[in-house]
């Protein structure tokens, strides 16, 4: 365990919460479109919110065998995005006969964006990013108090 592995904790956090924040911005500003794609049988199909699936990182053989050579270390290896995923949940119907993308029967299919859903995950990730910031911030100071003892 080096000096830094907090450090590059607090890094690899960093950069998924600004995924997230990237990806729930996408959902926001996707909220009302209703051509995202072209289906398989030509039709046009609304957007479907995504969302960020986390895994922590160092999965790998090495890893677990360091785990375990070091009972007593706590080996610690930050978070990594491992997917972004399309939510399954069905569109919207909204009845809009004057839309150009309502069916014969006046609905049209809106995207299975929440704007709600989207604020409280923008929020929660916000929070987390800040949180990052104040770990890596917090390490930094103890490090350079660390260098100041040895002058």
């Amino acid at each position: 365990m080096s000096i830094f592995n907090s450090m590059n904790v607090s890094g690899s956090a960093l950069t998924a919460q600004r995924l997230r924040m990237d990806v729930v911005s996408s959902n926001i500003a996707n909220a009302e479109t209703t051509r995202a794609r072209v289906s398989e049988n030509g039709e046009f199909e609304p957007y479907r919110r995504k969302t960020v699936r986390f895994q922590e990182s160092g999965h790998s053989f090495a890893n677990h065998l360091s785990r375990v050579r070091s009972r007593n270390q706590t080996n610690l290896n930050g978070v990594k995005a491992t997917a972004i995923t399309e939510d399954d949940e069905p569109f919207t119907l909204v009845y809009n006969p004057a839309h150009p993308d309502a069916g014969a029967d006046g609905y049209v299919r809106m995207p299975n964006v929440d704007p709600l859903q989207e604020m409280v995950d923008l929020m929660s990730a916000t929070r987390s990013y800040e949180a990052n910031v104040t770990a890596l911030n917090a390490t930094k100071g103890m490090l350079m108090k660390t260098l100041e003892i040895g002058r």
